[in-house]
């Protein structure tokens, strides 16, 4: 029988190799449960600021003060008989100037912190409409008048609120004569003539309110300006229009809101059903910095270039040291990098996430220095893997304190990373130590 020979590649580098790109991807699977846990945490933490919340009182809105003037007008019902139904027409302020103060509050539960505040806003303005020229006065009925006032929820009311409305000094009381503005809010009986609301009828008011989260008002004058001032470093300003001036600081922020007549999509005088329902409400809320689960989460979304990164070092320092890494002892290496996660989160409920990461970062590129040197007998080695972890570590806290440039320095750090391993790795012996070699086989 004839013999033919065969060459076979021999190469126990590259079947290592895959073996530790498969360890990568397997180590990433705990990453997914510890993300799962992180939301979980979060999830509680909402409930309890929830809760806090409820007896406290929740995000506020403020609308008005508008006056309410019913009036009856004919119509048809579905019989074809000739009706009068009752409506209600608004009258908003020709001008309003509001100013307020928010107070932060921090309340403590659990080992959760949540934001609360207090605010005192001062509102004054006058009633003098400009009557739509379709619109006769003569059927409204100014003698059973309501001033209604929108607040979003009852809870969060200090102290009663009173108006000073002309000469007239009044109590507002909850309940609503009609949501064409506001589902909830407070209101009281008034007398007013068509003679008053023409020459100008001043008001002022002073308003005491707790609440959580925000502070919302409603644009329902035809000239009005808005003032709010704090103490709270890290505004959130929202809703349908941002501010006309601003100033944040780390003592606090102020903002100032213009509106005019042509920044509104109705007029001084609403007639009932006309209001459009658009949300016009704009302010402030009272924002945590990125807090201590979004940066974990960020941090998470790390982990394949802290993985894959360690393992690599493990990969060409066994190489060219020519001590074999085991596939278990990368596995135990995997579990304290994923460990980490969990560490990070613990203990940023306790402490600020700066120091959180400083410990738990310490502790995980302790281990592994101390394992490295265990295995590959080398101070000198430890001392390189502490070095390495200990900047990685360093770039990725880098990345979780930048925003809009996360991505860019990201990219480049990732690309000198490369570089680096690239220019590290260029004379290890991919082959082994034996180079390609062949065998042959006699068939």
């Amino acid at each position: 029988m004839e013999t033919k020979p065969v060459y076979i590649k021999s190469n126990k580098v590259l079947i290592k190799g895959m073996v530790a790109g498969g360890l990568i991807l397997l180590m990433l699977i705990p990453t997914i449960f510890i993300d799962n846990l992180i939301s979980e945490r979060e999830a509680r933490q909402k409930e309890v600021v929830r809760e806090v919340s409820a007896k406290w009182a929740a995000a506020q809105t403020i609308s008005g003060p508008f006056l309410l003037v019913p009036y009856t007008e004919p119509a048809v019902n579905g019989e074809g008989k000739s009706v009068f139904v009752k409506k209600q027409l608004v009258v908003l302020s020709k001008n309003m100037d509001v100013k307020g103060i928010i107070n932060p509050e921090n309340r403590s539960r659990s080992i959760y912190t949540v934001l609360l505040y207090r605010s005192i806003i001062d509102i004054s303005g006058v009633f003098q409409p400009k009557w739509p020229s379709d619109l006769d006065t003569s059927i409204l009925d100014f003698g059973n008048s309501k001033l209604c006032f929108g607040i979003s929820d009852f809870i969060g009311i200090e102290e009663e609120i009173v108006i000073n409305l002309s000469k007239q000094r009044l109590s507002l009381n909850p309940g609503m004569p009609d949501n064409i503005i506001s589902n909830a809010g407070l209101s009281v009986p008034v007398k007013v003539s068509l003679e008053n609301l023409n020459e100008g009828i001043l008001y002022d008011m002073n308003v005491k309110l707790k609440g959580s989260e925000r502070l919302h008002f409603m644009p329902l004058s035809a000239n009005s300006s808005f003032t709010l001032t704090s103490a709270w470093p890290s505004p959130s300003f929202d809703g349908n229009t941002l501010p006309n001036e601003r100033s944040v600081n780390d003592k606090g922020f102020n903002a100032k809101w213009h509106y005019n007549q042509a920044n509104l999509p109705f007029g001084p005088v609403i007639k009932n059903g006309s209001f459009n329902s658009q949300d016009l409400s704009f302010g402030v809320s009272m924002v945590e910095p990125a807090d201590q689960y979004n940066k974990t989460t960020r941090s998470v979304k790390y982990a394949i270039l802290i993985i894959g990164l360690t393992f690599a070092l493990f990969f060409i320092i066994e190489l060219m040291q020519g001590k074999p890494f085991h596939p278990v002892q990368y596995v135990l290496v995997g579990l304290a990098l994923v460990i980490f996660y969990t560490l990070l989160l613990a203990i940023s409920e306790y402490l600020l996430f700066d120091y959180a990461y400083l410990i738990a970062a310490t502790a995980t590129v302790v281990l592994i220095s101390l394992y490295a040197k265990t295995h590959f007998k080398s101070w000198k080695t430890a001392a390189i893997f502490a070095t390495i972890l200990g900047s990685l570590y360093g770039f990725i806290f880098i990345l979780l304190r930048l925003e809009d440039t996360a991505l860019l320095v990201g990219s480049i750090g990732l690309f000198i990373v490369l570089a680096i391993v690239m220019y590290v790795s260029r004379k290890v012996n991919w082959y082994g130590s034996d180079g390609l070699h062949t065998d042959v086989i006699k068939l």
